[in-house]
C-alpha cells in the first residue's frame, strides 16, 4: 500500500482528558515543579504543567478549575523575568502561588516585593495566624522548607496576611476567596503537612472532585481511542517494557484486532530479551516479531553522540513499523508507549520554555515527515500511574514492575561507539548484576538497575599479569515518578559479590565502579 508521507503531528493522536477538571501547574522554572504535579495526581486530581506565557483564554477552553504558580529563580522587579497574563489573577479563577509565584501575584496585584538581601534555604517555623482556607485543621505553627531570595514586605490591596516566620512578615497571604500564596514550598517532603495544604485548595477553594482514579483513566481513554480511531487499523511500538504494554492493552481494548502489535528486535536488547518478550506477549497480543539487528547496527556504526544515536534509532524504528503496517494492510496509526517524564524531558512541544535534557526517541527523536499517525494513550501519565492502569487492564505483576529500559536501549549504555563485542559484553554484565539483585530479593526494591560500559580503560592485575580493561559502571536508582531519582543504597556483599562475578565472567572488563548520582544533577541514563 502506498501511502503518503505527512508532517508528524506535534501531539499525535492520544487521550487528553480534555473534558476532565484540570488544575494548571505554570512552570517558572522551579526545580519542584514536577513535584508539585506528583502531590496534586496523589490527591486524585488531575492536573498539567504549562508554560508561564499560557493565557487565561487557553486555560478555560482546557477545562481549567484552578491554578498553582510553581517557584522559579528569578526575581520579579528584574528585566526579563517570567511574567503572567494579569487576567488569571483577576480573582474570578482559584490560584495558589508557590514562592515566586506568590511573589509574582504580589508584584502583578500591587504589593512589595523586596529583596531579603541573603537566600533562605532550610527548614522554618511558620506561625499561623489565619486559619481556614489552605490552612484548615493544621496547626498554630508548622514546619515548613524555605527556598528563596526575595520576599513579599507587604501584599496587595485587599489581601491579608496569613502566617509569618521569625524573618518572613509575609510567608502566606490570600485575599480570602480565590486567591492564596505562601512564600514555602508545600510540594516537598520537607514541610510534613504540605500535602494537606495542597488538598485544601484542591477541595476546598477549587471544588474538585478526586475523580482522578486508574478506573476512571481507563473508561474515559479507552472511549477517546475508539471515537478518535473509529474503524480504523493501528500497529503499537511493543518493547515488552510496562509502558508499551500497557498502552497496547489499552487500545486493543478499545478496537480488538484491529490492532497489530510488532516487536522489532533491534540488537540492542538485554539478554535473551527477545524470547522473553515473543512468549510473553505472542498469546497476549497480536504480535509480529521482527528481527532488525544487522539494520539498526548497521546504521550506527562509528556514531558516538547520544543524540545523534536517538535520532538514528527514532528514525529506524518508525521506517520499520511504515514496513509492517505496509504488510499488514490499511493501518496509518503508530501507538507508542510515550507517558508524561518522556515528554517533559524531550522539551514537550506543550512547553514554550523548559530546556530539552535529552531526547528520547518516540518522542523528539521522532523523524518529522512520517506516514504514520501517533496514538500515544499514556503520554500524561507518570510512571506510578502507569502501573496502576496496569493493574487496572488485569496485566500480570512480573510485566508491570520489570525495570524501566530506554527506548534506544543499550545503544546508550554503551557509552561511545557501538559494535557487537561491546554490546555482548555489556549484555553479560547487566545480566549478573540483575541475576544478583533477583537472589538479594532486591529487585523490587529499587525502580532500576542496569550496566553501563564506558569508553574508559585501566590497568589491571588478573592471574599475575597485567590487563589493560574496560571500566564498567553499575546504577540502582530509587524513585517514585522518574523525574527525581536518588541512588540506591545497596549492600556493600551484594556489589562485591556482584564486581567479582563480572570481572572474573566477563572478558575484558577488569574493573567495577558504582554510580553514586542523583537526579538531578545527573539523569538516571547516561547518555
Amino acid at each position: 500500500m502506498n501511502r503518503p508521507k505527512v508532517a508528524r503531528p506535534e501531539t499525535g493522536v492520544g487521550t487528553g482528558p480534555s473534558s476532565r477538571a484540570t488544575i494548571a501547574i505554570l512552570d517558572f522554572g522551579s526545580q519542584y515543579t514536577q513535584l508539585i504535579a506528583r502531590r496534586v495526581r496523589e490527591s486524585r486530581v488531575y492536573c498539567e504543567i504549562f508554560p508561564h506565557d499560557v493565557t487565561r483564554a487557553e486555560l478555560d477552553a482546557r477545562g481549567v478549575i484552578g491554578v498553582i504558580l510553581s517557584g522559579g529563580p528569578a526575581s520579579v522587579y528584574e528585566p526579563g523575568a517570567p511574567g503572567i497574563d494579569p487576567a488569571i489573577l483577576d480573582g474570578t479563577l482559584p490560584v495558589l502561588g508557590v514562592c515566586y509565584g506568590m511573589q509574582l501575584m504580589a508584584h502583578v496585584l500591587g504589593g512589595d516585593v523586596v529583596a531579603e538581601g541573603k537566600r533562605e534555604y532550610g527548614p522554618a517555623t511558620v506561625e499561623i495566624g489565619e486559619h481556614g482556607g489552605i490552612f484548615e485543621g493544621l496547626g498554630k505553627a508548622e514546619r515548613a522548607w524555605m527556598s528563596h531570595g526575595d520576599t513579599v514586605r507587604k501584599p496587595p490591596a485587599g489581601f491579608v496576611t496569613l502566617a509569618r516566620t521569625s524573618t518572613v512578615p509575609v510567608a502566606a497571604m490570600s485575599d480570602g476567596r480565590t486567591r492564596y500564596a505562601v512564600q514555602f514550598h508545600p510540594e516537598v517532603a520537607h514541610t510534613p503537612h504540605g500535602a494537606e495544604i495542597l488538598r485544601n485548595f484542591l477541595y476546598r477553594v477549587c471544588g474538585a472532585r478526586g475523580d482522578w482514579t486508574p478506573a476512571a483513566f481507563v473508561e474515559e481513554a479507552v472511549a477517546e481511542l475508539r471515537a478518535r480511531i473509529g474503524d480504523r487499523h493501528a500497529i503499537c511500538a511493543l518493547s515488552g517494557g510496562v509502558d508499551s504494554a500497557v498502552a497496547a492493552t489499552l487500545v486493543a481494548r478499545a478496537i480488538g484486532d484491529r490492532l497489530t502489535c510488532v516487536f522489532v528486535d533491534t540488537g540492542l536488547l538485554r539478554a535473551n530479551e527477545a524470547e522473553e518478550v515473543v512468549a510473553t506477549f505472542g498469546p497476549r497480543l497480536r504480535l509480529i516479531h521482527v528481527d532488525a539487528a544487522d539494520r539498526f547496527l548497521g546504521k550506527l556504526a562509528g556514531v558516538d553522540d547520544p543524540e545523534r544515536k536517538r535520532a538514528i534509532i527514532g528514525e529506524e524504528f518508525v521506517r520499520c513499523f511504515e514496513e509492517q503496517a505496509s504488510r499488514v494492510g490499511e493501518v496509518d496509526l503508530l501507538v507508542q508507549g510515550t507517558i508524561y517524564p518522556d515528554v517533559i524531558e524531550s522539551r514537550s512541544r506543550d512547553s514554550k520554555t523548559s530546556a530539552r535534557i535529552k531526547t528520547h526517541h518516540n518522542v523528539g527523536g521522532l523523524p518529522e515527515v512520517m506516514s504514520l499517525e501517533v496514538v500515544e494513550p499514556l503520554r500524561r501519565l507518570f510512571k506510578d500511574e502507569v502501573r496502576r492502569v496496569g493493574a487496572e487492564l488485569g496485566i500480570p505483576e512480573d510485566i508491570l514492575w520489570r525495570h524501566p529500559f530506554p527506548g534506544p536501549g543499550l545503544a546508550v549504555r554503551v557509552i561511545g561507539p557501538i559494535d557487537r563485542e561491546r554490546l555482548d559484553t555489556l549484555r553479560r554484565a547487566d545480566a549478573i548484576f540483575i541475576e544478583e539483585l533477583r537472589a538479594a530479593d532486591l529487585y523490587r526494591g529499587v525502580a532500576q538497575a542496569f550496566a553501563v560500559l564506558t569508553p574508559v580503560r585501566s590497568v589491571g592485575v588478573q592471574g599475575d599479569y597485567r590487563t589493560y580493561g574496560a571500566l564498567l559502571a553499575l546504577r540502582a536508582v530509587t524513585t517514585e515518578d522518574f523525574m527525581t531519582a536518588d541512588w540506591a543504597r545497596l549492600p556493600y556483599d551484594l556489589l562485591e559479590r556482584v564486581s567479582a562475578r563480572i570481572v572474573n565472567e566477563v572478558p575484558g572488563v577488569n574493573r567495577v565502579v558504582y554510580d553514586i548520582s542523583s537526579k538531578p544533577p545527573s539523569t538516571i541514563e547516561w547518555e
